[in-house]
């Protein structure tokens, strides 16, 4: 025996509701000025971090830098890919 299917309006209705509240966006609730300072605000704040990511990649580049100026030569040495023993 088949089932039958049920259709409740009820289903439909909330489904129609759902639609109309999600086209609602926060800039309709906010007034212009604020939504502007808001978004330069995101702005400013992205610099920032752009900024200071930049910043520590230059810093760890230094580090680096400064590591290898600073090794050894056994430290040189034992980096190296060349196979010393074939030219003794």
């Amino acid at each position: 025996m088949k089932k039958k299917s049920k259709n409740h309006k009820s289903d439909q209705t909330y489904k129609r509701k759902e639609t109309d509240d999600t086209k609602m966006t926060l800039g309709d609730f906010i007034n212009q000025d604020m939504l502007s300072k808001l978004k330069e605000a995101q702005n400013e704040l992205t610099q920032k971090e752009l900024l200071a990511k930049e910043q520590e990649e230059l810093r760890k580049k230094e580090e680096r830098k400064q590591r290898e100026k600073n090794k050894s030569f056994e430290d040189l040495l034992n980096e190296s890919t060349t196979d010393w023993r074939k030219f003794k």
